[in-house]
C-alpha cells in the first residue's frame, strides 16, 4: 500500500500499550509477523476478517484501528 494512500492505522501505537508483541498479534490474526511489520508501517491493506481480528486482541473498534487520513 503506497503511503500516498488515504488509509492510515494505529496498530502499533495500540498494540504497544497493550504490551503484545508483533508476534502475538500474529499469532492471533493468523498472519505472519512480516504481516504485521507492512500493515503497521502502512504497505499492507489487511483484509476484513484480519482487521476484525486485531480489533478483537487491541480492544478497539475497527474504524478507530484503521482510518482515512484526515481531510480525506
Amino acid at each position: 500500500m503506497p503511503r500516498n494512500t488515504p488509509l492510515r492505522n494505529r496498530v502499533k501505537e495500540l498494540r504497544e500499550r497493550l504490551n503484545v508483541r508483533q508476534s502475538e498479534l500474529a499469532r492471533e490474526a493468523g498472519v505472519t509477523r512480516q504481516t504485521v511489520i507492512a500493515i503497521e508501517k502502512g504497505r499492507l491493506n489487511p483484509s476484513i476478517l484480519i482487521r476484525l481480528t486485531i480489533a478483537k486482541m487491541l480492544r478497539e473498534p475497527v474504524d478507530y484501528i484503521f482510518y482515512l487520513q484526515p481531510g480525506f
